[in-house]
C-alpha cells in the first residue's frame, strides 16, 4: 500500500518531476536539426526575460518588442521582425505541448496515495462500516453519470499533435530520452493549426479519438471495479453513459445539416465495432477450446463486417452479440474450468455500456428556430386541426397550451434546398425523421434527446413534441426525451413555473409516463455568466435547481440535471466535482450529467489514467452528496439570505459594466475578438447573426470568455465578487461570510474557482491603457474591481496569496503563465500595430500574429475558453 504524499511532499515531487524535467527536456529543442529552431531557441530566453521585465515595468507591448529588436537584432526591417515573432510563437507552442506531456506523465507520482475524492477512497470509507456500505450500494442502484462531449471550439490541438502528445507522455514516464528526442523532432515539423475550418464531421472525428482511445477503456475499468466490489447483480442499471454533440448540435451553427448527423451516427457505430473487434482479436487468441467454435466464428464475422464493411440498415445487434458471448461464457464455465472467462465478461460489459452507438447523439436547436418551424407546419393544410396559422404567434401562453393539437400527420420532407423555404426549417423536419432511423439502426439510446436552447415557455417543448408527430412519429412510440435548456438569469428564475405547466399538461404527462416518469433539464453556465456575472450565475443556477427539484418531486418525477459546463470557472468549469459534492438534500443529484469540451477533454480526460481519476471524483461526489456524508453543505435560511444579498450586489455591478458605453467597444477593439473567426478550429461562427453588428446577446459565451482571457483580465470569472463581499462587510455580515466559506462546500468551491480565474489574470500586460484617452477610465474601473476582489478574497479565506490552499495547481499555472507571457505581449503588440498599419500585406501579417498567439495562450491555460 502506497503512503499518501503530504502537501509539502507533493510540492517536492512536482518540482522534481515537472519543473526540473521541463527545464532539462526543454533544452533538447536546441539540439533539433533545424537551423531556425536552434536560432530561435537561443534568442527566445532573452526575449522572454525582456518581456517579463517590460511587463513588470508596466511598459506597453509596443515599447517592449521595439526595444528588444533595437537591442538584440538592430538594423532589421519590420517584415523580418514579424518573421522572428512567428518563430517565437512556433517554439513556445511546442514548449506548451512539452509541459503538458511532462505534467501528464507525472500524474500518478504527484497524486500517489492521494485517494481523496476517488472510488478507492470511498471504498476505504465503507470498509469498516457495513451500514455505510449498504447505503452506498443502495445509492449506486439509482446513480448514473453521463459525460457529453460537445462541439464547442476550444480544442486547439489538432489530432496529429494529440497523437504525438500521447506517445510523448508514455516516453516521458520512463525517461526514454531517445524516443522523446525523436518525438520532439516530429513535433517541430508538425503543423499546429488547420488551413481551413473543419466541418462538423471533422469535429466529430477529432473527438471520437478520445472515445476510442480513452473513454472506451476508462469507463469499462471503473464499471468492472464497481461490479467486483458490489456484484453486478446489485447494479442492474447502466451507471455510465456517453453523450455526443458534434453533428447533432445545430444551435446557431448553419453548417450542421441532416447529412452531418447521419454521417456522425454511422461513424460512431463503425468505430465502436472496431473497438469491439480489437478486443475480439485478443479474445480469439485465448478462447481456443472445443464447443465455442460456432459462436466465436459468428461474433467475429458480425464484428468484422460492421467494423469494416458496414451496411446502412444493419440494425441494433446488441442483444445478439451479448447472446453469443453468453453462450461462449457458459461453455467456458461448464467444460473448461472458466479459464479466460474474464475476457468474455470484459467484452460483454463494454457491449452493454456502448451498444451499437458508442455515445448518444444529442440534437440541439434554438427555440426561436423551432418556433418558426412550427409556424411553417401550421401553414400546411395537412396539419390543420383547429389551430389558427394566422396570429398563432401572438396568442398568450395559456391559449397556446390549450390549442396545440398533437395531431399525427406525415408532412413530406426533402433534404434538398427548396426555394422559398428556410434551410433550417428543412433541416429540422428531416432531422426529426432521421432520429427515428438512427434509433432503428443503432438502438434507442443512439439518439433520443432533443435539447431546446433558449427555452422560455412550456409551449416551446410542446410545439416541438407536436413537430415530431407531424414527422412520422406517434404518441405511443415517441421514444424521445425533450430537454429544455434554461440559461439566462431571467429564464432560470422562471424555470420551475415552466416545468409545472408541462407536468400538469395531460399530453405531456402521458408522454412522461411512457418515458418512465423521467425528466431531464439542462442548465447552462456560459450564458448565465455573460448575462448576470459570475456570482449571480452560480447562485441563480443553485436556486433554480432547488426550485426545480421541489416542483418535480411534487409530481413524482425522477429528475436529472444536465449541466452545460465549459472549461473555465466563468463557464462552470474549475473544480467541477466539488460543486456536485456540495449539493444538499434540496437538489436532485443522483443523476450527474455534464458537458466536457475543448481543453477540458484533453487536459482532464486525455489519458486513461487521468480520465479514470476525474470520472471517479464525479462518482464519489454524487454518492457523497446523496448520502449526505458532509452535512455542512446544507444552506440554512440565513446562508441563503446572505448569498442572495451578495449575488444581487454582484449582479448590479456587472450589469452596470455591461451597460457601460465602452463595454463591447473595448472588448471588440482591445482583444482578438474580431479575429477569432479566423481561427480554423470550428465549423461554428463566433457569434449568432454573423452578418449583423456586434450585440452582446449574439456573442457566443466561448468567444466572450476567450476574449477576456486573452486580455489577461478574466472579467467573467471575478467581476462583481469584490463589490458583493464589500456589501456584506458594510452590512455587518462579514463574519457570516467567513463562516459560510468555512462551512459551505458550494460557496467555498465558487470562491476557490474565482481565485483560479484571478490567478490567470495579469493587468500589468494592459497597464499602458490607464493613460489611454478613450479607454483609460474604463480600464481603471476593471482594475479597481480586481484589486478589491483580490484583497477581500484573501481576507475572507485567511490566506496571503491566491490559491494558497492549492500549491501544486498554483505552481502549474505560474509556470504556464510564464511560458506564454511572450505570446501575450506579441498578441497585444500586433493588436496595437493593426490600428495604425495601412499596408495590406503587413495588416494580414499582424492579423495572423494575433490569431496564432491565441492557440498557445489557450492551450497553456487548459481551461481559458
Amino acid at each position: 500500500m502506497s503512503v499518501p504524499h503530504t502537501t509539502s511532499q507533493r510540492e517536492t515531487v512536482f518540482n522534481q518531476e515537472v519543473l526540473t524535467r521541463f527545464e532539462l527536456y526543454n533544452s533538447l529543442f536546441l539540439t533539433l536539426p533545424f537551423y531556425q529552431v536552434k536560432d530561435t531557441g537561443i534568442l527566445l530566453p532573452f526575449f522572454s526575460s525582456h518581456c517579463e521585465k517590460g511587463v513588470a515595468a508596466l511598459k506597453s507591448p509596443s515599447e517592449i518588442i521595439d526595444s528588444f529588436f533595437e537591442e538584440r537584432v538592430p538594423g532589421v526591417d519590420e517584415r523580418e521582425h514579424i518573421n522572428r515573432l512567428f518563430r517565437f510563437i512556433q517554439y513556445i507552442e511546442r514548449q506548451v505541448v512539452l509541459f503538458d506531456a511532462i505534467e501528464d506523465s507525472s500524474f500518478s507520482k504527484i497524486n500517489r496515495g492521494d485517494e481523496s475524492g476517488t472510488l478507492h477512497g470511498l471504498m476505504q470509507q465503507i470498509a469498516h462500516s457495513d451500514e455505510l456500505r449498504e447505503r452506498v450500494s443502495e445509492q449506486l442502484k439509482d446513480f448514473s453519470l453521463r459525460l457529453v462531449l460537445t462541439a464547442h471550439p476550444t480544442q486547439f490541438y489538432p489530432g496529429t499533435v494529440l497523437t504525438i502528445m500521447t506517445d510523448l507522455i508514455e516516453a516521458l514516464k520512463t525517461n526514454d530520452i531517445n524516443t522523446v528526442n525523436l518525438l520532439l523532432q516530429q513535433l517541430g515539423k508538425t503543423p499546429f493549426f488547420n488551413k481551413t475550418s473543419p466541418t462538423p464531421v471533422d469535429e466529430a472525428i477529432s473527438l471520437i479519438w478520445f472515445l476510442e482511445h480513452v473513454f472506451y477503456y476508462a469507463l469499462a475499468n471503473i464499471q468492472t471495479r464497481l461490479n467486483g466490489e458490489f456484484g453486478s447483480e446489485l447494479l442492474p442499471h447502466q451507471i455510465f453513459e456517453l453523450g455526443f454533440w458534434p453533428g447533432g448540435d445545430r444551435d446557431g451553427n448553419p453548417n450542421v445539416k441532416t447529412n452531418s448527423t447521419r454521417t456522425v451516427a454511422a461513424t460512431l457505430r463503425q468505430i465502436i465495432f472496431r473497438c469491439y473487434y480489437r478486443d475480439y482479436r485478443i479474445l480469439k487468441r485465448r478462447i481456443t477450446f472445443r464447443g465455442v467454435e460456432e459462436p466465436m466464428e459468428k461474433i467475429g464475422k458480425l464484428l468484422y463486417d460492421n467494423a469494416f464493411n458496414p451496411k446502412p440498415d444493419a440494425g441494433d445487434l446488441q442483444q445478439e452479440m451479448l447472446g453469443l458471448l453468453q453462450n461462449i461464457k457458459d461453455t467456458q464455465i461448464k467444460e473448461h474450468n472458466g479459464i479466460f472467462v474474464e475476457l468474455v465478461e470484459d467484452l460483454a460489459l463494454k457491449i452493454r455500456l456502448y451498444g451499437c452507438y458508442f455515445a448518444g447523439l444529442d440534437i440541439r436547436q434554438d427555440s426561436r428556430v423551432l418556433r418558426s418551424v412550427f409556424q411553417f407546419g401550421l401553414e400546411k393544410p395537412e396539419t390543420y386541426n383547429g389551430l389558427p396559422a394566422e396570429g398563432y404567434a401572438d396568442l398568450s401562453e395559456e391559449e397556446k397550451l390549450k390549442l396545440i393539437s398533437f395531431n399525427e400527420v406525415d408532412l413530406p420532407c426533402s433534404e434538398e434546398e427548396q426555394e422559398g423555404i428556410d434551410p433550417m426549417i428543412t433541416d429540422t423536419l428531416c432531422t426529426i425523421r432521421l432520429m427515428h432511423d438512427i434509433q432503428r439502426n443503432n438502438g434507442e439510446k443512439a439518439c433520443h434527446r432533443f435539447i431546446i436552447s433558449n427555452c422560455q415557455q412550456a409551449s416551446d417543448i410542446l410545439q416541438l413534441m407536436n413537430l415530431f408527430l407531424w414527422c412520422g412519429w406517434t404518441k405511443e412510440d415517441l421514444t424521445v426525451d425533450f430537454m429544455p435548456l434554461f440559461e439566462t438569469v431571467n429564464d432560470l428564475q422562471h424555470a420551475a413555473g415552466v416545468m409545472e405547466k408541462l407536468y400538469t399538461h395531460p399530453v405531456y404527462q402521458e408522454h412522461l409516463k411512457r418515458r418512465g416518469n423521467k425528466q431531464m433539464i439542462m442548465l447552462g453556465f456560459s450564458d448565465s455568466t455573460k448575462d448576470g456575472g459570475y456570482l449571480m450565475a452560480n447562485w441563480s443556477i443553485y436556486q433554480a435547481k432547488v426550485e426545480l427539484t421541489a416542483i418535480t418531486k411534487t409530481y413524482g418525477i425522477d429528475l436529472a440535471f444536465f449541466d452545460g459546463r465549459g472549461g473555465p470557472p466563468a463557464r462552470g468549469g474549475g473544480k467541477t466535482h466539488r460543486f456536485y459534492a456540495a449539493m444538499g438534500k434540496e437538489i436532485a443529484n443522483k443523476h450527474i450529467q455534464l458537458t466536457i469540451q475543448g481543453q477540458t477533454v484533453s487536459s482532464q480526460y486525455g489519458s486513461i489514467e487521468t480520465a479514470k481519476f476525474n470520472i471517479e471524483q464525479l462518482v464519489n461526489a454524487g454518492i457523497t452528496s446523496a448520502l449526505q456524508l458532509n452535512h455542512s453543505d446544507e444552506l440554512n435560511d440565513k446562508d441563503k439570505e446572505l448569498l442572495s444579498l451578495m449575488a444581487n450586489e454582484s449582479f448590479d455591478k456587472f450589469m452596470a459594466l455591461r451597460k457601460h458605453p465602452l463595454f463591447t467597444d473595448y472588448l471588440e477593439n482591445m482583444s482578438p475578438l474580431k479575429l477569432l473567426s479566423g481561427i480554423n478550429i470550428s465549423s461554428r461562427p463566433t457569434k449568432r447573426n454573423a452578418g449583423a453588428p456586434l450585440k452582446l446577446e449574439d456573442l457566443r459565451a466561448i468567444s466572450f470568455v476567450t476574449s477576456w482571457s486573452q486580455l489577461k483580465q478574466n472579467v467573467p470569472g471575478f467581476y462583481g465578487v469584490g463589490s458583493a463581499l464589500q456589501k456584506a462587510k458594510k452590512d455587518g455580515k462579514w463574519q457570516a461570510a467567513v463562516d459560510l466559506y468555512k462551512d459551505s462546500g458550494f460557496f467555498k468551491t465558487m470562491i476557490d474557482n474565482c481565485m483560479m480565474s484571478m490567478s490567470k489574470s495579469d493587468f500589468r500586460v494592459t497597464a499602458h491603457l490607464r493613460y489611454d484617452k478613450k479607454y483609460g477610465e474604463f480600464w481603471k474601473s476593471l482594475k479597481e474591481e480586481y484589486d478589491l476582489t483580490k484583497a477581500l478574497l484573501l481576507e475572507l479565506t485567511g490566506t496571503e496569496f491566491l490559491m494558497q490552499e492549492y500549491p501544486i495547481e498554483k505552481r502549474s499555472i505560474a509556470m504556464r503563465e510564464r511560458i506564454v507571457l511572450p505570446l501575450v505581449v506579441i498578441q497585444h503588440f500586433a493588436l496595437q500595430k493593426l490600428k495604425n498599419v495601412e499596408d495590406e500585406e503587413l495588416r494580414n501579417a499582424y492579423s495572423k500574429l494575433v490569431i496564432r498567439t491565441v492557440y498557445g495562450i489557450v492551450n497553456a491555460g487548459r481551461n481559458l475558453a
